[in-house]
């Protein structure tokens, strides 16, 4: 299960990129053909967050479709299958145009502006 592996990194580096801030929600776009399971990224992303700033954040998975173009008739059409053959004209002549994306669209923080490391807190200040 790659997905494991991938998940790890797409946490390791919201967390290199974020520190210390606490991450309350993510937002990966999983295309259609790049071979990577969303279901699984799920389950993972559970598992490997734990006990990081990710802990507790909900994960929010877009899957675009597939898009390829026959090079022999210039047919744009979506692909949802990995076995790409124009549906016009039948040739497996096909150019990729999306869906093999994989990729961290967006980060929430729960608080965007965190204290400086040793500012004195509200109860301190008296």
């Amino acid at each position: 299960m790659h997905e494991l592996s991938i998940t790890q990194s797409i946490v390791d580096a919201i967390v290199e990129r974020m520190g210390d801030r606490r991450i309350s929600a993510v937002r990966i776009e999983i295309g259609a053909l790049s071979g990577v399971v969303a279901d699984s990224v799920r389950f993972c992303f559970e598992i490997v967050a734990e006990e990081t700033t990710l802990a507790g954040a909900r994960l929010d998975i877009d899957e675009p479709p597939g898009l390829g173009r026959c090079r022999c008739c210039a047919t744009e059409f979506e692909v949802a299958d990995p076995i790409l053959l124009c549906p016009d004209c039948g040739s497996a002549d096909v150019l990729v145009l999306a869906g093999r994306d994989l990729r961290i669209k967006s980060v929430e923080v729960t608080s965007a502006c965190a204290p400086p490391v040793g500012a004195p807190t509200t109860a301190e200040r008296g």
